[in-house]
């Protein structure tokens, strides 16, 4: 595998698990990961609006838009674990993006794996699960691309 291959091991539909390989040792790698203010700097189309407790520890939120231009969604979240410097859990609850996240960090030779992974609860039944279905090779397009830049970013910072 070459550094910066995102690998993709999600389960089902509505399960999104990718990983990538950075050359920075977890505690880096878990700084970056959880820098929600600084996320627009490698997350595609997202800036991250706000935080509560400054996104850290559980109970703590964060308030982000992703869109291009004035079309976008905001994605709200609430840290349900926080287990430094290997795991930050979360609850979806905005009205578009519902379900739960993880952003975890894995020790491993040279560096570190940085996964991360998005359960999603569709809203409309069926119509979502369609509507998904044709958005979701975009969306991890753009994810890969993100994940990507996430390994270039935290190893330049």
């Amino acid at each position: 595998m070459t550094a910066g291959e995102v690998r993709d091991t999600s389960g089902s539909p509505t399960d999104i698990v990718l990983e990538v390989d950075v050359a920075a040792p977890v505690e880096r790698t878990w700084t970056a990961a959880t820098d929600w203010d600084r996320q627009g700097e490698w997350m595609l189309g997202t800036r991250v609006q706000g935080t509560a407790q400054g996104g850290q520890g559980v109970g703590g939120g964060i308030r982000a838009v992703t869109g291009v231009g004035p079309v976008g969604f905001v994605d709200t979240m609430v840290i349900t674990g926080w287990h430094p410097p290997h795991g930050a859990y979360v609850k979806h609850t905005g009205r578009l993006v519902r379900g739960t996240g993880a952003f975890e960090v894995r020790e491993r030779p040279g560096g570190s794996t940085f996964v991360w992974s998005e359960r999603l609860d569709l809203p409309l039944g069926a119509l979502g699960r369609l509507g998904f279905r044709l958005v979701r090779p975009a969306f991890l397009w753009g994810l890969r691309r993100s994940l990507r830049s996430f390994a270039t970013w935290t190893e330049r910072h």
